[in-house]
């Protein structure tokens, strides 16, 4: 009849837990630091998107017949490069015939003003009319103004020759063509190709309005916004080796998600020496996602300690600290921007305690431990 208890107690102490002491047992060892100013640089992820920094639609200026088209499709052009061209004759016979109205209106105002001079010269003599003087300067001012029109259409005239050369007012990567050579072009027309510049890229990201409150005034004697570094993180999950900087805060804040929009410029260059008539390859494509990650440039001193201290449960996060005796006390913190090694005391500790960050699978509140210095490779473990 005794057998079934002493089973029961077996049962018992095979179910106690593994991190259980057993009596008489020295307590554990673990690994303590001390909460003390440390200097961090702070970083913070959000999710932005890259835009291309210029962007333009290249459409005709006239109605003309399209005889070339001078590049290729997908890549990268100059400013200035020629792109298309369009039917020249009727616009160079436009410009000569403009040419000639001014030659004719000019020979005229040459003869007005002739005329013009022999009436003012006849006006103190018996054969000088004031009437004459009169109608020969309002003729010659008349036909000085025909020759400003005239002028004028010539110049409009070789505008339009102009045009018929369709050049990449910006450097980027220019898209396919939508009109083929052969077509009749107009401003109507729509976008015969479109160009996007490639370096640098602009990439812009939301930023909680309390977070870029606290960014601007923890920077503001180092130059606010500009003294943070943008780092980039790619759609591979790799680091963009390119730094950049935030040269632009949206002054309104979106109602809906209580966000600001800030913009860096970072720089794109190519993965490989670009090649004539080749597309050249670069890592932040316009329009994509990636991960953004912002920087201090300089280390900033906050009161922390490792990272691997600090547990968490469905309260929030705690820290044990070393109290009377070696007793280890659970204490409940606040943690503030932190980083993956160091985790930033908001409140809840003080400058000078000592809490424990190695060996906490071994502690228990209020239980006894036996403390030692944390291991130096710890301190900084992520």
């Amino acid at each position: 009849m005794r057998l079934p208890a002493v089973l029961f107690a077996t049962a018992l102490l095979t179910a106690a837990p593994s991190w259980a002491q057993a009596p008489g047992a020295p307590p554990p060892s673990v690994g303590v630091v001390k909460v003390q100013p440390t200097p961090i640089t702070e970083t913070a992820e959000f999710v932005g998107r890259v835009q291309a920094t210029d962007r333009v639609a290249i459409t005709a200026r006239v109605t003309a017949f399209l005889d070339e088209r001078l590049f290729t499709e997908g890549t990268e052009v100059n400013q200035g490069d020629l792109l298309y061209r369009l039917e020249r004759a009727p616009f160079e016979t436009a410009v000569a015939q403009q040419e000639g109205t001014v030659a004719d209106v000019s020979a005229r105002l040459v003869n007005a003003n002739i005329q013009l001079n022999r009436a003012q010269q006849l006006l103190g003599t018996p054969a000088g009319h004031r009437s004459t003087v009169d109608d020969a300067q309002a003729n010659q001012r008349s036909i000085a103004a025909q020759l400003a029109v005239a002028q004028a259409q010539a110049q409009q005239a070789r505008i339009n020759l102009g045009y018929t050369e369709i050049r990449a007012p910006i450097a980027g990567k220019i898209s396919r063509g939508a009109i083929t050579a052969g077509n009749v072009v107009s401003p109507g027309s729509g976008a015969l190709a479109s160009i996007v510049s490639q370096d640098p890229m602009y990439v812009q990201f939301p930023v909680a309005s309390r977070v870029l409150t606290e960014l601007q005034k923890r920077y503001a004697d180092k130059g606010g916004t500009a003294a943070v570094q943008v780092l980039l993180r790619l759609p591979d999950g790799s680091m963009f080796g390119q730094p950049g900087v935030i040269d632009y805060v949206d002054p309104t804040v979106a109602p809906g998600t209580d966000t600001i929009l800030v913009r860096a410029r970072i720089a794109n260059p190519a993965l490989r020496a670009p090649e004539p008539g080749k597309p050249i390859d670069r890592p932040l494509v316009d329009g994509a996602f990636v991960g953004v990650r912002v920087a201090g440039t300089q280390p900033v001193t906050v009161l922390g300690i490792p990272r691997v201290a600090v547990l968490s449960d469905q309260q929030g996060e705690y820290v044990y600290v070393l109290g009377d005796g070696n007793k280890a006390e659970q204490r409940r913190i606040k943690l503030g921007q932190s980083t993956p090694a160091i985790a930033v005391i908001a409140s809840g500790l003080n400058e000078g305690e000592t809490v424990i960050a190695e060996g906490i699978q071994r502690v228990r509140p209020n239980s006894v431990v036996n403390p030692a210095p944390i291991t130096p490779s710890l301190a900084t473990k992520p």
